[in-house]
C-alpha cells in the first residue's frame, strides 16, 4: 500500500482524498443520486428533529430512536456553527471537515521517524468504500475524536483519557480505547473528564441518560451476526417479522429474545477475554495501545445486536491508526476491514431490499461481510495475544530415577 513514489508523497494522499471526497459530497448533496434508499434522510429529518428539541434545553425524551449518550447532542447541534447553510448541508460540510482532520492527523503521525503513511492510505481508501452513508451519520465525527486520542496516547496519556471519555459520552465505543492503556494518568483523566461532562449534562438538560432504557429494549437488527440466524430461518418457516423498531430494521418474533441474549453473552465473553489479556500481557507499547483498541472494538462490534453500516468507519479509523506504527500486527485485519467496507456499501444502501427480503443475494452479502469481520476479529485477537503475552515457562522434566549401584564385593 506504500509504493516507492506515491506512498511517500503527501500530495498523492491529498489528491486521492480530494477526488473521493468530492464524489461523496456530490452524493449527499444529491447532485448525483446514489442508488438505493436515500441515506441523507437521517440528517434532514431525524437529526433535524432532534436539533429543534435540543435547542430548547432538553433531550428528545418522547423519541425512542434517541439512543445516544448525552454528549451526542454536541454533534447534533454542531450545524449551528454554519448558520449560512441549511441544517443538512452544514452537517455534511462538518462531516467532510472531520474527515480532513483525520487525514491530517494520520499523515502527520505517519511522517514521523519510524512511522508509516500506510495508515493514511487505509483511511483515504477505506472511507469512500462505505459510500455516502459515511457523511450522513455523525460517527465520522466520533471517529475523529478517537483517532486523535490514540495518536496522542503514547506521549500524552492524559489527552488519551480525556478524549476517550468525551468520545464515550458521544457514542460509548471510544471507552474501549483504554483497553491497552497502562498509565494511571490516562485512567484518572478519563474518570475526571467523564464524570465532569456527564454531571454537566445531567444538571443542565433533563433526560440525559434516558437512552439507556431505549438501548436495553432493542432487538436483533437485520445486518447483525445474530440476524443471520433469522435470515436462514425464514426459509424454513420461521414466523417472525421484519419491522422498523427503535430506529432500525429488526427481527421481531419467536426466539429473537434468545438470540439477543446470546449476543449479550458473547459480549460478556469478549470482555472477559480482554480482561484476561490485560492480566497476562507484558510490555504495552504505543503500537500495542492502538492494536488493543482495534481488537476491543472489533470484539464488541461483531458480538453486538446491531451492526449498522456506519460502524465500519470506526474500524477503518482504528485500523488506520494501527498502521501508522511499523510494529503493528494489524495489517491483515486492516485489509479484511477494508474488504468488509466495500461489501457493506453493496449491502446498504445498494442491496438493502435483498437483505430485508432475506433472499439469496442478501444473505450472501451478509455472510461475506460479517464473515470478514469475524475473521478480522479472530485474527486481531490472536496476533495481539501472541505479540504481548509471554509464553508460560515450560515445566522442568521430572528427575530421572536411577537404580543404585552396588559396590563390588571384595575378595
Amino acid at each position: 500500500m506504500e509504493t516507492k513514489g506515491a506512498g511517500r508523497s503527501p500530495l498523492w494522499l491529498l489528491a486521492v482524498w480530494a477526488v473521493t471526497r468530492a464524489a461523496l459530497l456530490l452524493c449527499v448533496f444529491r447532485v448525483y443520486v446514489f442508488p438505493g434508499p436515500d441515506v441523507t434522510t437521517d440528517v434532514s429529518v431525524i437529526y433535524r428533529g432532534w436539533y429543534e428539541v435540543l435547542r430548547q434545553g432538553t433531550f428528545p425524551l418522547d423519541d425512542v430512536t434517541w439512543q445516544y449518550p448525552p454528549a451526542a447532542a454536541l454533534a447534533i447541534l454542531s450545524p449551528a456553527a454554519l448558520p449560512f447553510l441549511s441544517y443538512a448541508h452544514a452537517f455534511f460540510v462538518l462531516a467532510c471537515l472531520s474527515d480532513a482532520v483525520v487525514l491530517a492527523l494520520l499523515a502527520y503521525a505517519g511522517g514521523r521517524p519510524g512511522r508509516s503513511r500506510r495508515g493514511a492510505w487505509v483511511w483515504v481508501a477505506g472511507v469512500p468504500l462505505l459510500g455516502p452513508t459515511v457523511y450522513a451519520r455523525y460517527d465520522l465525527m466520533v471517529t475523529a475524536v478517537a483517532v486523535a486520542a490514540l495518536l496522542a496516547g503514547a506521549r500524552h496519556p492524559r489527552v488519551l483519557g480525556a478524549l476517550a471519555a468525551l468520545g464515550a459520552l458521544v457514542k460509548v465505543w471510544p471507552a474501549l480505547l483504554l483497553a491497552g492503556a497502562v498509565r494511571r494518568r490516562a485512567w484518572v483523566s478519563a474518570a475526571v473528564t467523564g464524570a465532569g461532562v456527564a454531571l454537566l449534562f445531567a444538571v443542565s438538560m433533563p433526560g440525559a441518560f434516558a437512552f439507556l432504557t431505549f438501548q436495553r429494549e432493542r432487538g436483533t437488527e437485520v445486518e447483525s451476526l445474530g440476524g443471520l440466524v433469522f435470515h436462514v430461518a425464514r426459509h424454513f418457516g420461521w414466523r417472525g417479522e421484519v419491522l422498523l423498531n427503535y430506529g432500525s430494521i429488526e427481527f421481531l418474533g419467536p426466539w429473537v429474545s434468545v438470540v439477543s441474549t446470546a449476543a449479550l453473552a458473547l459480549t460478556g465473553a469478549a470482555f472477559g477475554w480482554l480482561l484476561l489479556w490485560r492480566l497476562r500481557a507484558g510490555e504495552l507499547t504505543g503500537a500495542v495501545l492502538a492494536d488493543a483498541a482495534l481488537t476491543a472494538v472489533l470484539l464488541f462490534t461483531v458480538t453486538s445486536r446491531v451492526i449498522s453500516p456506519q460502524y465500519l468507519v470506526w474500524l477503518v479509523g482504528l485500523a488506520a491508526v494501527c498502521l501508522t506504527h511499523r510494529a503493528s500486527r494489524m495489517g491483515g485485519p486492516a485489509l479484511m476491514i477494508t474488504g468488509a467496507s466495500f461489501l457493506t456499501v453493496l449491502e446498504f444502501p445498494l442491496g438493502f431490499s435483498h437483505v430485508v427480503l432475506s433472499d439469496g443475494y442478501g444473505i450472501t452479502l451478509l455472510v461475506l461481510r460479517n464473515g470478514l469481520l469475524v475473521a478480522a476479529t479472530l485474527t486481531a485477537a490472536r496476533r495481539l495475544w501472541r505479540a504481548t503475552v509471554p509464553p508460560r515457562p515450560a515445566a522442568p522434566p521430572p528427575p530421572r530415577c536411577t537404580r543404585p549401584t552396588r559396590a563390588p564385593l571384595s575378595s
